[in-house]
């Protein structure tokens, strides 16, 4: 893969439409699941979304793996990582879980599919329950991932900058 993009690690590029995709993601297959107006505006979006954050999280993690290569490690980063390398555990049962409820919900806007047969209650219940337990797991390893990857840049960075631009603090 490649490492930089016009001088900017691919990683951070990446990354920014990994944190827009994922969440959008998980909260449109819950609202989908939970709520049929919704379901039936968005027809086939959230699990376009899913999908889509499905392909994102490994990229997202092998970019970040060239990027950790070139900068080295530290606690913070192998703290990142190992969160990183989770994502793809909860991106792929999103993104099959959309597929269900897409296909149990599709093309009357209720339980009824393409031959007029209607899923029984329990199974969209069970598919909608787990769906929102995986969609909010989702939400939070993405915070989780984006919260240490973010303290993994700015926690040096940053005590460095403040101790060097307060006025009366020695350099």
């Amino acid at each position: 893969m490649l490492d930089t993009f016009f001088g900017l690690p691919v990683h951070a590029l990446i990354v920014h439409a990994t944190v827009v995709i994922v969440p959008a993601a998980a909260v449109a297959v819950l609202l989908a699941a939970l709520w049929g107006r919704f379901r039936s505006w968005a027809r086939w979006g959230p699990l376009a979304l899913a999908v889509t954050a499905a392909i994102l999280a490994p990229l997202s993690t092998s970019s970040g793996e060239n990027l950790q290569n070139r900068v080295g490690n530290s606690a913070l980063i192998a703290e990142h990582s190992e969160l990183g390398d989770m994502l793809i555990w909860w991106a792929i049962p999103v993104a099959v879980l959309a597929a269900v409820g897409y296909w149990l919900h599709s093309f009357r806007g209720g339980r009824s599919g393409r031959t007029g047969h209607s899923a029984p209650r329990a199974v969209s219940a069970l598919t909608a329950v787990v769906t929102v337990a995986v969609s909010i797991g989702m939400l939070v390893q993405v915070v989780l991932i984006g919260h240490s990857g973010a303290e993994a840049v700015w926690s040096d960075s940053a005590a460095s900058a403040i101790s060097t631009t307060v006025p009366g603090q020695p350099a």
